[in-house]
């Protein structure tokens, strides 16, 4: 990147994704340099650049953002992190949403076999990894939900491509399993 201009574009785009409260577009990177030719280039040998360091440039979704790098994270971790450990309900609700999406509630319903609670849709939107989607254009007009680019940087994902496949989930023998046998709820309980 000998050229001035390359350059130039280079530490601009270095400088605004630095800056950024979130990450940004091609075209939210556009609007900021102004048409100075081809962005992926630069950002991707920005990226190369930031490879081996303490910081990385990643894409997430289409977006770009500075991030530390992953096998640093530990370092930054605060002692007092409490870990919220997501019930089984939501765990299962957001593999639907994630492989299925955009997707309703009663088609979250169908799939896992049993009632979705409100709640676990909303602790799942309040996480920041489920959002609305606009509405099916079925009778009732429901709630369809997608996943976030934050479900995709919690995960250390680049795209949903690269969730894993049914042949991973079997080498990982998630789906070996014998399903669970029914346990019957106490009195007053109830299924979620």
């Amino acid at each position: 990147m000998d050229d001035p201009q390359d350059l130039a574009l280079t530490r601009a785009l270095e400088a605004i994704l630095f800056a950024a409260d979130a990450p940004l577009t091609l075209t939210d990177l556009t609007r900021h340099v102004g048409e100075r030719g081809d962005l992926l280039p630069a950002l991707r040998a920005l990226a190369a650049s930031y490879a081996p360091r303490g910081i990385n440039l990643v894409e997430r979704g289409g977006r770009w953002q500075f991030q530390t790098a992953p096998d640093l994270g530990h370092f930054l971790r605060t002692a007092r992190e409490t870990v919220k450990k997501l019930s089984r309900a939501g765990v299962e609700t957001l593999a639907v949403i994630a492989y299925h999406e955009p997707v309703t509630r009663p088609e979250i319903e169908d799939i896992r076999g049993v009632a979705v609670s409100g709640g676990t849709i909303d602790v799942l939107m309040a996480a920041g990894w489920v959002r609305p989607a606009g509405r099916r254009e079925t009778p009732g007009r429901p709630l369809q939900y997608a996943t976030t680019p934050e479900f995709l940087a919690h995960f250390n994902l680049a795209s949903r491509r690269d969730l894993p496949g049914l042949a991973d989930l079997k080498a990982a023998g998630l789906l070996d399993r014998e399903p669970p046998r029914e346990v019957p709820l106490p009195l007053g309980g109830r299924e979620e």
